[in-house]
C-alpha cells in the first residue's frame, strides 16, 4: 500500500512510499482509507517545528484528520465491513493521570498522551489504515464526501461543550456569537452556532467573495476586516478566536458583553509582542464575571457530537468547505497552500 510518511524533526522529508498493509490486532478495525484533510498542524510536522515518531522508527505516517471504510471488523464489535469510519486522534497515556483515567484524554494532566500522525502513532495517511474499534465513530453514510471534516468539527465541538458547560453556572441565554477567522475551525464554529439558533459573525481578513458567501448561506454576517473596533457597543455574547492573532486574542478578552465567555481555539507564534493594558483587562473580566479559555484536541464523545453535526448541515455547504483535493500520488502539493484555500484535502485512493 502506499502511504504519506515523513521523518519528525527533519525539513523536507515527506514522501509517498510503499508499506506493506497493516495486520488489524485483537479488538482492531481494518479500514480503506479514503481521504485525508490537511491542516496548520500537518504543514507544522512538515516544516520540523516538532513530531515524534513510534518507538523504534524513524519514519512515521502523517495524518490524523481521517476518512476511511471497514474492511474488517472484529467479531462483537458495533462495526461492519463497509460501514464509514473516522479515527480519534489522541489516546491517554499508558500510566494515566487523573483526566485519562475517566475518559477525558483531551485534558491530559502529564502530557503522556500519543495522537495518530503526531506524536508516536502512525497516522492515517494511508490506503489502509487499523484502529482499535474503541477509538473509531462510525458516520452516516450520506458524509462519504465530507466525512474528512469530523476532526476539525470535533474541536468545535469540545469547544461548544465547554462554552456551554461554563454558561451553566449560571442563567444562560446567549444570542450572539463572533467568530474570528473564517478558516475551517472557524467557518466550523459558526455552523454549530446557527444550529443553536444563535446570531452569528464572522471576522476574518478576506475581502467579500468566497468566504462571505459560505457565512452568509449559513444566515450569518460577515466582516471583513482585522480589528474588533465595530463590536465596541454591541458586543457578543461568546467570541470563539480561531486566529491566533496576538491583538484579536487580547482585544477578544475585552469585548464580549457581561458574563461573556471567549473560546481560545487559534494558537499564536511566539516571539511578538503586543502593548496591553492588563488594568483594563483585569477590571473587565472581573466586574463582568467573563471567562476565557483555551481548547484544544477532542475525546471519544465529541467526535460523536462532530458526526451528529455534520450530518444535520446542508451537504452543499460542507461541500464548498473543501475547496481543493489532491491525488495521494501529488500529496506534496496539499502542503503549499493556495489562494482561496479553506479546507484541502488528500484522495487516498487517487
Amino acid at each position: 500500500m502506499r502511504a504519506l510518511t515523513f521523518v519528525p524533526g527533519e525539513k523536507g522529508t515527506l514522501d509517498v512510499e510503499e508499506l506493506p498493509d497493516p495486520e488489524p490486532q485483537r479488538g482492531e478495525l481494518l479500514v480503506e482509507g479514503l481521504a485525508l484533510g490537511i491542516c496548520g498542524t500537518d504543514r507544522e510536522l512538515d516544516e520540523a517545528e516538532y513530531g515524534w515518531p513510534p518507538p523504534g522508527k524513524d519514519r512515521m505516517v502523517i495524518g490524523h484528520e481521517s476518512l476511511g471504510r471497514v474492511l474488517e471488523s472484529p467479531d462483537g464489535s458495533a462495526f461492519s465491513p463497509g460501514d464509514l469510519v473516522v479515527g480519534v486522534v489522541r489516546r491517554p497515556d499508558p500510566e494515566p493521570c487523573g483526566a485519562c483515567k475517566h475518559g477525558e484524554f483531551d485534558m491530559c494532566r502529564n502530557g503522556r498522551y500519543t495522537e495518530r500522525g503526531i506524536k508516536e502513532i502512525d497516522g492515517y495517511g494511508s490506503q489502509k489504515w487499523t484502529v482499535e474499534a474503541a477509538y473509531a465513530v462510525r458516520l452516516d453514510p450520506a458524509l462519504a464526501d465530507v466525512g474528512v471534516l469530523v476532526e476539525p468539527a470535533s474541536v468545535v465541538a469540545k469547544g461548544w461543550e465547554q462554552i456551554e458547560r461554563i454558561g451553566s453556572r449560571a442563567w444562560f441565554e446567549p444570542h450572539t456569537l463572533l467568530v474570528t477567522g473564517a478558516g475551517p475551525i472557524g467557518l466550523l464554529a459558526a455552523l454549530l452556532g446557527r444550529q443553536r439558533g444563535m446570531e452569528v459573525h464572522v471576522l476574518d481578513r478576506a475581502p467579500r467573495g468566497f468566504k462571505s458567501d459560505l457565512v452568509e448561506a449559513l444566515g450569518g454576517t460577515y466582516h471583513s476586516g482585522s480589528s474588533l473596533e465595530s463590536f465596541a457597543d454591541a458586543k457578543p455574547d461568546i467570541i470563539i478566536e480561531c486566529t491566533g492573532a496576538g491583538q484579536l486574542v487580547i482585544d477578544s478578552m475585552i469585548t464580549t458583553a457581561a458574563t461573556g465567555i471567549v473560546c481560545l481555539c487559534g494558537l499564536a507564534p511566539g516571539g511578538r509582542t503586543h502593548r496591553v493594558d492588563a488594568g483594563v483587562i483585569n477590571r473587565d473580566v472581573v466586574l463582568e464575571n467573563d471567562v476565557i479559555f483555551g481548547t484544544v484536541n477532542a475525546n471519544l464523545r465529541h467526535f460523536r457530537d462532530a458526526a451528529a453535526a455534520l450530518a444535520a448541515a446542508d451537504r452543499g455547504w460542507l461541500e464548498r468547505l473543501i475547496t481543493r483535493r489532491v491525488p495521494l500520488s501529488s500529496a506534496l502539493e496539499a502542503f503549499q497552500p493556495a489562494e482561496n484555500d479553506v479546507k484541502v484535502v488528500i484522495d487516498l485512493t487517487a
